[in-house]
C-alpha cells in the first residue's frame, strides 16, 4: 500500500532489534536466557547521579525546551573532562556539542556534509550507524576490511584512488566495536595524513576509552598533531557510567564540524532534557572510582570467559578494551546458523559478527555484561553442545 523511500529500503536490518526478537520469543516460551548479545552494562548507574537527576528534576525551571547547544556548564564539564583525562583544551563555545547519546550525533553527521553520489569510508565489521547514516543522507558507504592479520586496522592503502576522490567522511573506532581492537597514535598520524591528501573528515568515535584493561590507557585521535584541523569525536556517558538508557554524549573537535552538526540537530530536536544535562555534569564532574572497579569486574570477567572458551578449543582474543569478546569461527562456518544454533541449543544468546558486516563473517561477539556465576553456568552449557 504505502512505497518506502529508496534509502530505507537499502538501509539492513538493525541487528540489535532482530536478536531482542529471538531472546524475547525465547523468554516467553520459559527458558532460561543467558544473553551476551547487545553491549548493554549491567551494573548500576551510580548513585551520586542518580541523585543529581532526582534532585534537578523537582526544579521547574528544568521542564522547558532545553537549548540545541547544551548548557553552558555541561559543556565546561565536558571540557574539563577531556583536559583531565586527555590533556586537550576545548572551547566549550565552538568545539563541544551535547547529543542525545552519540549515536544520533553519528548517524546525523552526514547530512551536513554528503550530497547524491558522495562515498564515505567505513570500517568493516563495524557498529551499524557508521552506515545507515551514510544511507540516510543519500551517501554510499565503500567498506575498508578490518581483517585480523592487520590487526583489525583499515590498510588505507587499498582504498582506491576513484573513491578517494569521491569521499567526503572516514570513520574511525577504537577501542573497537566489535572486535576489541585498539590502535595507538602512530595509527593515528597515519590517518591524519590520508584525510588531509584526500581532504577528508574524521569522524572518531571514541564510546569504549574508558573500559580498559591490563594498564593499557586507550588515546584519543584529537592528541596527534594535526587531528583537530581534520576530524570531530564521538563520546558518551553511556559505558563509562553504566548511563546507556540516559541518552547522553557529545561531539567535539574541529569547530566547523561541530557547527555543522549543530545546524542539522537545530531542525530536528529540541536538546537533551536539562535535568539529564545536569546529571551528566555530576557523572564528569563527581566520583570516578566506579571506572576501576567498573574494569575490574569487566576485566575478571573477559579473563573467566577467554580461559573457558579456550579450553573448549574457540578462538577468542584477549582484548585490552572494551567490554567485547570476538570470537573466530571453524572456518566456513555461517555466523547467523551458528548464533542460531547456541540459542536453539543451549539457550545463549551471542552476536553474529556478520550482522556489523560483511568482513565479520566468521566471528562471533559476546558482551561481558554477564555476571561470573552465568559466565561459568554458560561454559558449562556450551560444553555439553554437539
Amino acid at each position: 500500500m504505502f512505497k518506502l523511500s529508496k534509502k530505507i529500503i537499502e538501509l539492513p536490518p538493525y541487528l540489535f532489534l532482530e536478536i531482542d526478537k529471538a531472546k524475547r520469543k525465547a523468554r516467553a516460551e520459559g527458558r532460561d536466557i543467558i544473553d551476551f548479545g547487545i553491549g548493554d552494562p549491567d551494573q548500576p548507574t551510580p548513585k551520586h547521579i542518580i541523585e543529581a537527576l532526582y534532585q534537578a528534576a523537582q526544579d521547574p525551571a528544568n521542564h522547558r525546551y532545553a537549548l540545541d547547544q547544551g548548557m553552558l556548564s555541561l559543556r565546561r564539564a565536558i571540557e574539563g573532562w577531556y583536559k583531565r583525562r586527555f590533556d586537550i583544551n576545548l572551547n566549550p563555545d565552538t568545539e563541544i556539542i551535547p547529543l542525545i547519546g552519540s549515536k544520533e550525533g553519528i548517524a546525523h553527521f552526514p547530512v551536513a556534509f554528503l550530497n547524491d553520489g558522495d562515498y564515505t569510508l567505513v570500517p568493516d565489521p563495524c557498529y551499524p550507524p557508521y552506515k545507515g547514516g551514510t544511507i540516510l543522507a543519500g551517501g554510499t558507504p565503500y567498506l575498508m576490511p578490518l581483517l585480523e592479520s592487520n590487526d583489525f586496522l583499515p590498510d588505507l592503502k587499498k582504498v582506491p584512488l576513484s573513491i578517494r576522490k569521491k569521499a567526503k567522511i572516514i570513520y574511525i573506532n577504537y577501542p573497537n566495536n566489535p572486535t576489541g581492537a585498539t590502535a595507538d597514535k602512530s595509527f593515528y598520524k597515519e590517518v591524519v595524513k590520508f584525510a588531509k591528501e584526500n581532504k577528508l573528515i574524521v569522524v572518531s568515535d571514541l564510546a569504549y576509552s574508558e573500559m580498559s584493561y591490563d594498564g593499557y590507557r586507550p588515546p584519543s585521535f584529537l592528541e596527534v598533531e594535526g587531528a583537530r584541523d581534520v576530524a570531530v569525536e564521538f563520546h558518551s556517558l553511556s559505558k563509562t557510567y553504566n548511563m546507556t538508557g540516559w541518552r547522553v554524549g557529545w561531539a567535539c573537535g574541529n569547530p566547523e564540524l561541530v557547527s555543522a552538526l549543530e545546524k542539522v540537530k537545530s531542525n530536528v530536536d529540541s536538546g537533551i532534557f536539562s535535568a539529564l544535562q545536569l546529571a551528566g555534569i555530576a557523572a564528569l564532574e563527581g566520583p570516578q572510582d566506579h571506572i576501576s572497579r567498573m574494569c575490574a569486574i569487566y576485566q575478571e570477567r573477559r579473563n573467566v570467559l577467554v580461559k573457558g572458551l579456550d579450553a573448549l578449543g574457540w578462538q577468542a582474543r584477549l582484548n585490552k578494551a572494551t567490554f567485547y569478546v570476538w570470537i573466530k569461527l571453524p572456518k566456513n562456518t555461517d555466523s547467523v546458523k551458528f548464533s542460531a544454533h547456541i540459542l536453539g541449543k543451549a539457550d545463549i544468546v551471542v552476536t553474529p559478527g556478520v550482522g556489523f558486516g560483511k568482513y565479520g563473517e566468521g566471528y562471533i561477539r559476546m558482551a561481558l555484561t554477564v555476571p561470573e556465576p552465568r559466565i561459568n553456568e554458560a561454559l558449562e552449557r556450551l560444553k555439553k553442545l554437539k
